[in-house]
C-alpha cells in the first residue's frame, strides 16, 4: 500500500478498509491543527491508486464501504473523483460507499448535478470539520468560510442526498465565548441533517498557532468545565434527529446519544460529572493527551 506521511481516518471507519487518494492537507491553516503541517499536499496517481486497490482485492474482494485517506481527497475535481470512484467499482465489485474526509471549500467546487453523479457512483459519507456555526469562531479558528458557508454548502449535501458528518469542537471559542459558541453552532446545524455529529474537545499541541497565541496573552483556553457546559448548551439547543458522538479520546468524560431521544439522558450525565469531578483533576487529563 502507498501510504505515505501520516493517515488519519475518524473512530468510526475503524472496520473500514482504507486507501490513499491524497496525503498533506490542501489548507493548512486552521488555528489549531498541525496534523499535516510538515506533509506537503499531494495527490496519488492513478497508478498507485490502482495498485492499492489491487491489493485491497487480494485481502478483500467483497469490502463494502472504502475510506480514502487525506485531510479531504474531496478537493479533487469532479473528474478526478469520478475517475477513481469508477476504477474503485473495477477492482471492489461489492462497494457500495466510498467516504472521505471533506472540506467546506471542497463542495464550493461542486454543483449539485455533479454532487448527486458522484454519489451515483457510491462517494456518500463526507466528514466535514467544521468545528462550530458561529462566525467569530470560525474567523478566529481560520477556517476558511463562513456559517451561512457551511449552511449553503452542506444544504447541497441534502439535495444531492450524500450522507454527511459533522464535527464540532468545544473549547475552540476560548474562555467566556462556549455558552455563544454551543447556541449558535446548534442553530446552524439545527437546519442541516447530519447523520451523526462528532465531538472533540480543544486540545492545544507547541506546534499550533493557537498555542502561540496563548503565550502571547492573545488567546485563553476555555476550563475543562466550561467545555462540558458548553456540550451541554449544544446538546440542548439542537433540534434534529441526528446521533452524537462525543466519545473520541479528546473528550474528558465519553458520551454517544441518539438525539432527540436520549437528550435528557445524555444532560444528565454530564452534569453528574461537572457536580462530582474536580477541575484540577480534569486539566491533568487535558495536559496528559500527547496525540489525538
Amino acid at each position: 500500500m502507498h501510504f505515505t506521511g501520516r493517515t488519519w481516518r475518524p473512530p468510526y471507519e475503524a472496520n473500514t478498509p482504507i486507501i490513499q487518494a491524497t496525503s498533506g492537507c490542501a489548507y493548512k491553516n486552521c488555528r489549531f491543527c498541525s496534523l499535516y503541517k510538515d506533509e506537503p499536499f499531494r495527490m496519488s496517481p492513478i497508478s498507485e491508486f490502482e495498485a492499492d486497490l489491487a491489493e485491497i482485492k487480494q485481502y478483500q474482494p467483497y469490502a463494502r464501504r472504502l475510506f480514502w485517506t487525506g485531510a479531504s481527497p474531496f478537493v479533487m475535481s469532479y473528474d478526478n473523483l469520478k475517475l477513481r470512484a469508477l476504477t474503485v467499482r473495477d477492482y471492489l465489485i461489492k462497494c457500495q460507499s466510498i467516504a472521505m474526509f471533506a472540506s467546506v471549500r471542497d463542495i464550493m467546487s461542486k454543483d449539485v448535478w455533479q454532487l448527486r453523479k458522484l454519489r451515483a457512483m457510491g462517494i456518500n459519507g463526507l466528514s466535514i470539520g467544521v468545528e462550530s456555526g458561529s462566525d467569530e469562531t470560525l474567523k478566529l479558528a481560520n477556517k476558511g468560510y463562513t456559517a451561512a458557508d457551511i449552511l449553503t454548502q452542506c444544504k447541497k449535501l441534502d439535495e444531492a442526498g450524500i450522507e454527511y458528518y459533522l464535527v464540532y469542537m468545544t473549547g475552540l471559542a476560548g474562555k467566556g465565548n462556549g455558552y455563544r459558541n454551543a447556541v449558535e453552532s446548534a442553530e446552524l446545524f439545527s437546519q442541516l441533517n447530519p447523520y451523526f455529529i462528532s465531538v472533540d474537545s480543544l486540545t492545544l499541541f507547541p506546534d499550533t498557532e493557537l498555542y502561540a497565541m496563548v503565550q502571547r496573552g492573545e488567546f485563553t483556553p476555555a476550563g475543562e468545565k466550561e467545555r462540558i457546559e458548553e456540550l451541554c448548551t449544544f446538546i440542548s439547543h439542537l433540534h434534529i434527529r441526528t446521533h452524537l458522538l462525543a466519545n473520541s479520546v479528546s473528550n474528558y468524560h465519553p458520551i454517544a446519544a441518539h438525539l432527540p431521544y436520549e437528550k435528557e439522558k445524555a444532560l444528565g450525565e454530564l452534569q453528574y460529572v461537572l457536580e462530582t469531578k474536580d477541575e484540577s483533576e480534569m486539566q491533568a487529563f487535558r495536559a496528559g493527551l500527547r496525540s489525538l
